[in-house]
């Protein structure tokens, strides 16, 4: 009796094990199907010499399970490539990664999306497609100055007999006057066409103080913008507040309390900490570099403040949900024709995008990658949406509308001042740029106290 009961039992032992240890490691996993991961694709960026590409993805929906590969797959014959065509193999980080495309052919159509694989399959994300040209390393600007001499002073004049200290942001009227935020003189410059200086307010000193502009005060300014109606709004990074300059020549305060902080709201009611750049869009509202509290703001002509993206602590991250992304000191800011903001992420060494629905990527560039985009500072888009960068490293950077990474103009290396072609000109820790309906591009060179002029190159 016994002898016929021992095979049963121990087949029941057996059983009860083996379902154990299959119990204990399955122990904390859902036993509900998953879903592959959602995936955005981001901007392809190809370099100069057409070789070789930069993009990257960003996750978008909530992972459940362990993501076990990610990258990029592109193909010049599947119009929607899969990791069985050629791939990256990319680390990522929180829920965004950035990719290095390489052994590209020049002249050839590529097609690219990201990819982001659990145990529940491949998600992918939507098909960019590129064309890389021929090899335009050699491509060059022209760069003269308009005004300033080098040296640190506040005269007003023409050309060379004028005195600046410290020009930081730069912005045009329809005229094709340029105006200057001359920081260290906390003054406002404007320089004509032909190169004539004059102030247009501020007294040299710092202070603040709103009123007429002969007796106007500011504190430091970095950055301003132009509305449709001739007002001059300025980024007073000293006294944290957003003014405003009207045509008729009246100074007021149109956003911030003035204290450091971080506070939405109407008008005064408002806190910045260290704004820096400022951009305007189609519907006359101010965006916002807030550089201290690592943040993108808008004010609306009513004076109304929210928060467009970040979170305040310092960092890098790309998200769907755009007031979690994190920045690092923002500085520049820029809006593309489509309503597109584009951000200077002066130490997260990145141009970052924030799209219309609020998705934030990074359009080139990452930390511990200087060398693509090194220190970005200024960015302006021209009329035909190539976009300029003032890398505060000493180049002039622009990405084509066929998304080429070019340096027109300067030199990474060797900071210092000459006017030339391309490398052999020289800018030192440059800040705003602008751009002039003929395609012109103009740079407040910070070093050398000079206003440039950047012809780029043509046919591009």
């Amino acid at each position: 009796m016994n002898k016929t009961l021992t095979k049963p039992i121990s087949f029941a032992v057996c059983l009860l094990a083996i379902i154990s240890i299959i119990s204990g490691c399955t122990k904390g996993t859902s036993t509900t199907p998953g879903v592959a991961p959602t995936v955005v694709t981001t901007d392809v960026v190809i370099d100069a010499a057409g070789t070789t590409a930069h993009s990257g993805g960003l996750i978008t929906s909530t992972l459940t399970e362990s993501v076990t590969a990610y990258g990029v797959c592109w193909s010049t014959s599947n119009q929607t490539p899969t990791t069985a065509d050629t791939k990256s193999t990319d680390t990522v980080a929180q829920v965004y990664f950035t990719s290095k495309i390489t052994g590209l052919s020049p002249k050839t159509t590529y097609y690219l999306r990201a990819f982001a694989t659990t145990n529940s399959g491949t998600g992918y994300g939507n098909v960019i497609q590129f064309t890389t040209g021929s090899d335009l390393s050699s491509a060059a600007g022209t760069v003269s100055t308009l005004a300033g001499n080098g040296s640190t002073g506040f005269t007003d004049g023409t050309g060379n007999n004028a005195y600046f200290n410290s020009p930081q942001g730069i912005t045009i009227d329809a005229s094709g006057n340029l105006y200057i935020a001359d920081s260290f003189n906390s003054a406002i410059r404007k320089v004509t066409p032909a190169g004539v200086v004059t102030t247009v307010t501020g007294t040299g000193a710092i202070g603040y103080l709103d009123g007429p502009v002969a007796t106007a005060k500011f504190y430091a300014p970095q950055s301003l913008v132009a509305d449709a109606s001739g007002n001059i709004y300025v980024a007073d990074l000293g006294n944290n507040m957003i003014r405003k300059i009207t045509p008729d020549g009246v100074v007021s305060t149109f956003a911030g309390s003035g204290d450091a902080g971080y506070a939405n709201g109407t008008g005064t009611a408002a806190t910045f900490n260290s704004p820096k750049g400022l951009a305007i869009d189609a519907q006359g509202n101010i965006i916002v570099a807030d550089q201290g509290n690592n943040l993108i703001r808008k004010i609306t002509p009513a004076g109304v403040v929210s928060t467009v993206a970040g979170s305040t602590a310092a960092g890098y991250q790309d998200n769907a949900t755009a007031t979690t992304a994190q920045f690092n000191k923002p500085d520049g800011v820029a809006i593309d024709a489509q309503g597109n903001i584009y951000v200077a992420d002066l130490l997260n060494t990145a141009i970052r995008k924030i799209s219309t629905a609020g998705v934030v990527t990074t359009v080139v560039g990452r930390p511990k990658l200087a060398g693509l985009v090194g220190n970005p500072a200024g960015i302006a888009f021209d009329t035909k949406g190539n976009l300029f960068i003032s890398d505060q490293n000493g180049r002039i950077l622009e990405i084509t509308t066929n998304k080429v990474l070019l340096s027109i103009a300067g030199n990474a290396t060797t900071p210092g001042f000459a006017d030339g072609q391309g490398a052999n000109a020289l800018f030192n820790t440059q800040q705003g740029i602008i751009t002039d309906p003929s395609g012109n591009v103009w740079v407040a060179d910070n070093g050398n106290n000079r206003i440039r002029k950047v012809v780029p190159p043509s046919g591009l």
